[in-house]
């Protein structure tokens, strides 16, 4: 996931800003992680540089 598409995601559940948790990253991408929505807490995983912004209750 590139940085710069922080500048248009938004929480799926509040629609409110996200913010980044890297555990590992290269010169291009975040390839691992994790987003947090900033108002409900609310964690997405990022794993393979792909964000899964699905709500939880619809995670596997």
């Amino acid at each position: 996931m590139r940085r710069k598409l922080l500048e248009i995601l938004a929480c799926p559940v509040c629609k409110s800003d996200l913010e980044v948790e890297v555990h590992e990253e290269n010169e291009e991408e975040i390839i691992s992680g994790k987003l947090r929505c900033k108002k409900c807490n609310v964690e997405y995983p990022i794993e393979e540089g792909i964000p899964n912004m699905l709500p939880p209750e619809l995670r596997t």
